[in-house]
């Protein structure tokens, strides 16, 4: 992929969101499929040297060009989450799916202007898949532009969702809204396990909507931007807007986003 089949006007944020991209999936690249460590948090969190190296990477290549830029991350970087420029970076998202050497992962990193997502980088460095959106430029998959489903039926998509680590009462609710969305005759369900990728089959019209009850900001920052430029709408999942912190989600294409608001809403926690 290269930036400039965005536009001639990108960003410099941009260029520095892809560089530091790439830089993370070069080390991700390497990790794949060997023998690392991995530290456990709980049998289902996992964190591995893998995730840590990445976030350095991307630390690195931000630092170069703006030393003074808050960075907030999953790992080691926790700067002010309301600071007037803000990076906000997963270095792998999905990495139960990476520990068990499955290809559908992902480095997300999303630059804020005064609270406000701006750019946006999802990549997944063993497909090379580049999902990019910039504020007022769209959304683009791999150099084509981007767009949600037209869908107006619940009955006409697939749905996906995710599980927080909580295998308790958030389960519990999300498993009662998979329940009602299935009586209400969507195509399917899917759970792919990489949040940043899920937002991005949102906005590339594959999923008619997500939803997730707990996500962080690393998480959705990225995708968030990618799905809004991709003509989607995205809240929480009582249908308020979105804070820079731990929060609900459901993002759609939209027409659908009412309908499925109401069913989300009414299992969340």
């Amino acid at each position: 992929m290269k930036p400039g089949e965005m536009g001639d006007d990108l960003p410099p944020e941009m260029e520095v969101a892809t560089a530091a991209a790439r830089a993370a999936g070069e080390v991700l690249g390497r990790f794949f499929g060997t023998d690392y460590t991995v530290r456990t948090k709980e049998s289902y969190n996992l964190v591995s040297d893998a995730d840590v190296q990445a976030e350095r990477a991307i630390v690195e290549v931000i630092r170069r060009t703006y030393p003074d830029h808050a960075i907030l991350g999953e790992e080691e970087q926790k700067d002010d989450a309301g600071a007037e420029h803000l990076w906000i970076i997963d270095p792998l998202d999905g990495t139960n799916n990476f520990v068990h050497a499955i290809p559908h992962f992902a480095v997300s990193i999303a630059y804020y202007h005064q609270g406000v997502s701006q750019c946006g980088v999802v990549f997944n460095p063993i497909r090379n898949d580049w999902y990019t959106a910039v504020r007022g430029q769209g959304s683009w998959v791999n150099g084509q532009q981007a767009h949600v489903a037209t869908a107006d039926k619940l009955t006409e998509v697939l749905v996906g969702l995710g599980f927080y680590y909580d295998r308790g009462a958030m389960m519990e609710a999300t498993l009662c809204a998979m329940r009602e969305l299935f009586q209400a005759h969507v195509h399917g369900i899917r759970r792919m396990g990489t949040a940043s990728l899920d937002l991005c089959q949102v906005g590339c019209g594959m999923y008619g909507a997500f939803f997730e009850y707990e996500l962080a900001p690393w998480d959705f920052a990225a995708g968030l931007l990618f799905v809004e430029e991709a003509g989607g709408r995205v809240t929480d999942c009582t249908g308020g807007d979105l804070p820079i912190e731990r929060t609900s989600l459901l993002a759609s294409n939209s027409k659908l986003h009412d309908a499925v608001l109401e069913i989300v809403s009414r299992h969340f926690r």
